[in-house]
């Protein structure tokens, strides 16, 4: 359920808000308003806009302020929901449902770490009258695995042909699926050509598959998110990974860290924005520690290492007084993602003021918790140390604290967080996302 703050007491003045709501793959989004009191006219001073994907990318499908509760379906697996006040006259306000309804579909795309997946259902080439066999991408050396039931591309992102293209707020990589008829000399049915499409979007990625020239119309939307590691080393070195968790310490012991995006895309850049040190792995609020805030360096101790490779970013910080005060500290780290050698991005500005973030070209961000860290004491136990990214990602706030040194940092442009260990939970995206920020 959605509605506008105290409702149903009269919202706040200049209020924007805005929720994201995000189910399965190959579901949609089905959201009905249920109460709708607001300035009425235009829409032009107090009013909500529905759109069909992220905010900034994606089409409006209505902006309403009074009158009808009407219901809206999204075409992917992502909408958002935008609420806006005025400084005048406040309002009851809205409250509406959401739920998630099954797509029916002829084919499915994915935008994974390394290569699009790309479904095409046999059923749906007989019923057109073409077979497996005619399916094809330009480049003839990658071919499909075809099964009784589908024809299957695994399509890298550097290689069979696909085009990546820029730019102002995304990175899209596409290629063409063509199903062709049989005939050489003469033919009467037209070819299928399905284009294929991953936009990597300021949070997410986007997956989009259309059919031109057919007499089916399919769109298939898709939202993800970067797949990203954080590990701990025991020197600056970077050889030998730490598994132990919790991972024991010493007071002022130096403490390495490496974060890895793994995507076989070259033209990709990772920047360490944010890092905050809590005891809390749900809480970097009420008491937290920055050791770098907005890529400006908060704790003295944090330093950055040389990495051979864009994806890779390496920094250290030390053990700190934090630590003995408290059983466990917890790292909540934001990534960005860029693209390389756009001098543009986040991820060449260095430190920047809060107000100057957003104004940056194609990136992604993602929130990353790990720990625990704890003092080394007797007849400590340890086991595998992991991360977690199936926390839901809170927003990183910052929290002046005076305590002594503390954490480090990595970043990613979408949003994840990850618990302190060597292996990397990949990120739960067939959950039911709804996030809202006034």
């Amino acid at each position: 359920m959605l509605q506008t703050p105290f409702y149903p007491g009269s919202y706040p003045n200049d209020a924007d808000c805005v929720w994201e709501i995000q189910v399965e793959n190959n579901f949609r989004v089905m959201l009905t308003f249920r109460d709708i009191q607001m300035q009425s006219g235009r829409c032009q001073y107090d009013y909500i806009e529905v759109y069909d994907g992220p905010l900034h990318s994606s089409p409006l499908l209505g902006r309403l302020c009074s009158g009808s509760f009407p219901t809206y379906t999204s075409s992917s697996n992502m909408m958002t929901i935008h609420f806006h006040s005025d400084s005048r006259d406040t309002f009851r306000g809205f409250q509406a449902h959401y739920s998630s309804i099954p797509a029916v579909h002829n084919s499915t795309l994915q935008c994974l770490p390394d290569y699009m997946h790309a479904v095409v259902s046999t059923d749906y080439l007989q019923s057109q009258g073409y077979s497996a066999q005619m399916v094809t991408l330009d480049d003839n050396r990658c071919r499909p695995t075809i099964t009784s039931h589908e024809v299957i591309f695994n399509i890298p992102y550097n290689d069979c042909g696909t085009i990546r293209e820029e730019n102002n707020d995304t990175i899209n990589y596409s290629n063409t699926i063509r199903v062709t008829s049989s005939g050489y000399i003469i033919r009467r049915k037209k070819n299928i050509n399905l284009h294929i499409s991953c936009k990597m979007l300021q949070k997410t990625w986007m997956q989009i598959m259309y059919v031109a020239e057919d007499t089916v119309d399919v769109n298939e939307n898709q939202f993800g998110r970067y797949t990203m590691n954080i590990t701990f080393y025991d020197s600056s070195s970077f050889l030998r990974q730490v598994h132990d968790s919790p991972y024991y310490i010493e007071l002022n012991q130096n403490l390495y860290l490496q974060a890895y995006l793994h995507s076989s895309d070259p033209n990709l850049i990772l920047f360490v924005d944010t890092c905050v040190a809590s005891p809390d792995p749900h809480d970097f609020n009420r008491l937290a520690y920055d050791i770098i805030r907005n890529g400006c360096v908060r704790d003295s101790s944090y330093a950055t290492y040389y990495s051979p490779y864009s994806h890779f970013a390496r920094f250290k910080f030390n053990a700190f007084e934090f630590i003995s005060r408290h059983s466990l500290v917890y790292l909540r780290c934001e990534l960005v993602v860029c693209r390389l050698r756009d001098y543009s991005s986040r991820c060449y500005r260095g430190c920047v003021s809060r107000a100057k973030r957003d104004a940056s070209s194609a990136e992604e961000r993602v929130n990353v918790v790990a720990g625990p860290l704890q003092l080394r004491g007797g007849g400590a136990k340890s086991g595998s140390i992991g991360l977690d990214s199936s926390l839901s990602p809170p927003q990183v706030v910052a929290a002046d604290n005076p305590l002594a040194p503390v954490v480090a940092a990595v970043a990613v442009l979408a949003v994840v967080v990850f618990v302190l260990a060597g292996f990397l939970a990949r990120p739960a995206l067939k959950k039911l996302l709804s996030r809202g920020t006034m």
